[in-house]
């Protein structure tokens, strides 16, 4: 979670910026409802492109190691998967369908799955076997980390570290980004991948990536059961990596309880379009 004094530069700085386009929201609400206003001052672009090179190489790397897509039957898991869900990102985001989505999965024994900004996903073939996770279940991870994407939080923590850093010089850091581009390059695949993402992050994830399963015609509920075996993993010493700064607290699973009566409807839909119905 961001420090007091970097939330306070972030709202002081997104009011000098708010003239300038700096603070807008990156998604429609959804039937959950989510446009909260955001702090974004990098461009999207700018951080596609390193996730692209981030990617490539993490790709790459588990390749030359014999690591990467090792089980055709999950990779085929996970692409069904991922097909389903990339149109519905539509409702959030107009642009979302049409990114350059990949998805691949790495041998590992980790308890992993993420998704870099433009659609790059991965997921650790130890969270789906280790967690035994059923098609819905994979669907409400990939949803919840698509859905990051879709929010841009990266992006989001990138501008109000850019924020905290221009508080003592706002006047100069102002017109100062243009070195932002090397700084990230040299960040990487560790600055996008390992970002530990605040609790209004997450909640806003769990809140989208259950509706785009819903839409996708993924049973919903199984984000109930996935969470509980979050929390097991967690209790028992194996914490999941990318839950690893938010632990699975039953909270979660409240919060997935209560929007239940909001997706099933969407689900029903979704199954009865999927049925020919």
């Amino acid at each position: 979670m961001m420090s007091a004094f970097r939330f306070v530069a972030a709202l002081s700085l997104c009011a000098v910026m708010s003239g300038l386009g700096g603070c807008e929201t990156t998604t429609s609400g959804g039937a959950v409802g989510a446009d909260r206003s955001q702090l974004l001052l990098v461009s999207s672009q700018e951080l596609d492109q390193v996730a692209a090179q981030g990617y490539a190489k993490l790709r790459s790397d588990a390749a030359a190691k014999g690591a990467l897509n090792q089980d055709p039957a999950m990779l085929q898991r996970v692409h069904a998967v991922a097909r389903r869900l990339e149109p519905q990102t539509a409702a959030f985001r107009p642009d979302a369908p049409g990114w350059k989505w990949e998805v691949n999965v790495i041998g590992s024994n980790e308890l992993n799955a993420f998704c870099m900004p433009g659609g790059k996903i991965m997921f650790y073939s130890g969270l789906i076997s280790q967690l035994r996770l059923s098609d819905d279940e994979i669907a409400i991870v990939m949803g919840h980390e698509i859905s990051h994407a879709l929010r841009e939080h990266s992006r989001e923590q990138v501008s109000q570290a850019l924020a905290a850093q221009t508080a003592i010089g706002v006047g100069a850091a102002l017109f100062g980004f243009g070195q932002l581009s090397s700084d990230l390059a040299g960040a990487g695949y560790q600055a996008l991948v390992a970002t530990k993402f605040s609790r209004t992050d997450e909640s806003e994830a769990d809140r989208i990536g259950l509706e785009l399963t819903a839409r996708a015609g993924y049973d919903p509920r199984a984000g109930v059961t996935l969470w509980r075996k979050m929390i097991a993993a967690s209790s028992g010493g194996r914490q999941p990596e990318f839950l690893s700064s938010h632990p699975a607290e039953s909270s979660r699973v409240q919060q997935i309880e209560a929007l239940l009566p909001t997706v099933m409807p969407l689900y029903e839909t979704a199954r009865r379009r999927l049925s020919g119905l």
